[in-house]
Order: structure tokens, then sequence, then C-alpha cells
């Protein structure tokens, strides 16, 4: 899994950020590949992501739903698929917490 520490790399750039702010990249490269074998406009979406920040005194994490992103393809035979990967997101989220 790769991250990227936003706060670190606008700092690094001469911008001020005051909250941390992460980005995860939680891509499975074995059901990515098998995505993209079936659709490459997937790719646009690729690879998953997860962020966690600071809001209001407390740590969030969220990410863009693979069922909404999915939509954007059009392809119904992908449907499934997305809310598998959503569901096996969630449930990594709320183990986290």
């Amino acid at each position: 899994m790769r991250h990227f520490d936003i706060k670190e790399t606008l700092e690094s750039k001469g911008l001020e950020f005051d909250q941390p702010y992460r980005v995860l990249e939680v891509c499975n490269p074995q059901e990515g590949k098998k995505v993209l074998e079936e659709n490459q406009m997937v790719g646009y979406f690729l690879p998953c992501k997860m962020v966690v920040y600071e809001g209001a005194g407390t740590t969030k994490i969220g990410l863009p739903k693979p069922t909404a992103l999915i939509e954007m393809v059009k392809d119904d035979s992908l449907k499934q698929f997305a809310q598998d990967m959503e569901d096996r997101l969630i449930t990594c989220m709320d183990r986290a917490v």
C-alpha cells in the first residue's frame, strides 16, 4: 500500500496546510487486473483510494464509492464487482475505527 501525505507535499511546495491529510492507495493488484481486462475505462478510478484526515477533533476516514464511480463507465456487467469491492473496503474502514 502506498500513501501520500498531502500536508507534507503542499508544504514542500511552499504552501501552508495545517491539517494532517493522507491518501492511501488500497487497490488489490489481482482485482485491478481483473476489472481492467473487462473494461479499460475503469483505469480512470484505479488505484482505489481511502482518505484519512482530522476534522473537528476526530479522525475521519472515507473513500469514493466504487458503485458510484462504476456508473460513469455505463457497463452493467461491472456493477456487482464494484459492490463487492465497496463492501470489502467499508469493512476495512469499520475495522480501523
